[in-house]
């Protein structure tokens, strides 16, 4: 049972008594041997107990955190000397879990807990941009490594000189998309180029794509008949073949136009059901945009940062800097923001979502 202090930090989404009654409630059902032959019964109540263990420990956390103030409060009252430090040492324990929880409350969108695909792409600009989206690439791979993330890499093909041609990966876990989202747009660097002789400075354009990965219980058909599939040999940097079966797929869903590659499996069927999963996603995300861009029109004209536009700029030369364009969000230590540390760019965006959601 939650201490008498817990109270100050339940209530709502962290109420401790609660929470602890409705993981019994998923806990008893998890057990139930009869779930595993419903396999989507079985997603959503293991999806569900996850989510209640997380918010479980945040609650825990708090909770502890509020007695321990509690107590230093009080001996600050009676006047305990020493005790001033104490609690300047524990507030700063503190704030940023606090943060946290503020910024996951403010992940309210329909598919923010969801796993992420994050699709990068080089903009024109030859070896230039191809080396930028790997410089992307390794940047959230960084990212995800130092927030605990997994990652799949479903597809990654090589440029001729270097960089990539493209890359898609899956990110899984709490929150990836309610993360990610910020990353959607155009990336844009500033450097001296290390592939020029004369040292000049060039600017290059990568996009970014992030979309939720779509649970399997969400019914969304493709007709088969709306689907080209091209099978080919893997390849390597330079053109050169990995492997000389046909195991990579190509999905060319034919009335929209998007296309889905998958080569990093060795095996033609498995990189067949990744595409699928990933086309998929496509789809399901291009169908929720129509949705949205028939809403928007009822409303009438807004100004929007939406998929295409540029919304970071990444200066190496002449001056160091990273700056969102739509946060005013900017970092001085380049380095460190392309090494992954992006979490001051997730969060401004989140907040700067939530006041552009409430003037709406």
């Amino acid at each position: 049972m939650p201490s008498s202090s817990a109270s100050g930090v339940s209530g709502g989404i962290f109420d401790l008594e609660a929470l602890t009654a409705q993981l019994a409630e998923a806990d008893e059902e998890a057990q139930d041997p009869e779930i595993w032959a419903d396999q989507n019964r079985a997603r959503t109540v293991m999806r569900r107990r996850a989510e209640l263990q997380q918010k479980m420990a945040t609650a825990e956390a708090l909770s502890e955190a509020s007695d321990e103030l509690e107590i230093l409060a009080e001996m600050a009252r009676d006047g305990d000397q020493g005790v001033d430090a104490e609690l300047k040492t524990a507030l700063n324990r503190l704030i940023p879990e606090l943060n946290r929880i503020e910024l996951t409350a403010k992940m309210t969108g329909e598919h923010d807990t969801a796993n992420s695909f994050v699709e990068i792409h080089p903009g024109a600009g030859g070896t230039e941009s191809a080396d930028w989206a790997q410089m992307l690439l390794r940047l959230y791979l960084r990212w995800c490594e130092r927030r605990g993330f997994d990652v799949e890499i479903i597809d990654e093909q090589p440029a001729e000189e270097a960089g990539i041609k493209n890359a898609t990966l899956l990110v899984k876990g709490a929150y990836a998309y309610g993360n990610l989202k910020s990353e959607n747009g155009v990336h844009r660097l500033v450097r001296i180029s290390p592939f020029d002789q004369q040292s000049r400075r060039h600017t290059s354009f990568a996009s970014v794509h992030v979309y939720p990965e779509i649970d399997d219980e969400i019914e969304f058909e493709i007709p088969e008949k709306d689907i080209r599939i091209d099978r080919y040999c893997s390849s390597g940097p330079g053109g050169q073949g990995v492997n000389t079966t046909y195991s990579a797929v190509r999905l060319v869903h034919e009335p929209t136009g998007v296309i889905v590659t998958c080569q990093n499996e060795r095996s033609q069927i498995k990189n067949l059901a990744s595409a699928m999963k990933v086309l998929k996603a496509r789809l399901f995300e291009l169908e929720i945009q129509k949705r949205e861009e028939k809403l928007d029109k009822l409303k009438g004209p807004k100004k929007d940062n939406s998929w295409g536009s540029q919304i970071r700029s990444y200066v190496l030369q002449p001056y160091r800097m990273v700056k969102d364009l739509r946060t005013g969000h900017e970092v001085g230590d380049t380095d460190r923001v392309l090494d992954g540390d992006i979490d001051g760019f997730i969060e401004s965006f989140l907040h700067w979502s939530a006041l552009q959601a409430h003037k709406k």
